[in-house]
């Protein structure tokens, strides 16, 4: 693992449908446990950016209907893998995903920092 003393740009990967039955509930929860880890991470001075934030209004933008609909998954996965090229690191959180592996295999491939603990990104806040 690479340490840092700067701050990083890091994509928060984790479960969004996974799980879910495309309950709107738990999709909903999944993305509050991504969004508290991105706030953690902007807490000990690093910029978290989460996939979603991107894709979800695109994907509406272009008329998706519903999840997993055509113009959800032309959308969805393909903005976070282009958004990996300009992250340094990609933190994985929560539990089974195929999207969020996805997630770390690419940015294993574009030779990106890859956390796998959050407790393993050092804070880079000012003391």
């Amino acid at each position: 693992m690479t340490q840092t003393d700067k701050p990083l740009l890091i994509l928060v990967a984790g479960p969004y449908r996974s799980g879910t039955n495309d309950n709107p509930e738990l999709i909903a929860a999944n993305v509050k446990a991504m969004t508290d880890t991105a706030l953690e991470l902007y807490n000990i001075g690093h910029m978290p950016v989460l996939g979603e934030w991107f894709a979800l209004p695109l994907i509406e933008a272009a008329g998706s209907k519903e999840i997993g609909d055509a113009v959800f998954n032309e959308i969805f996965h393909p903005v976070a893998v282009k958004l990996i090229d300009h992250c340094d690191a990609v933190l994985r959180i929560g539990g089974p995903s195929a999207g969020a592996d996805e997630m770390v295999k690419t940015g294993e491939s574009k030779g990106k920092i890859i956390f796998l603990d959050k407790s393993m990104i050092p804070n880079v806040t000012k003391k």
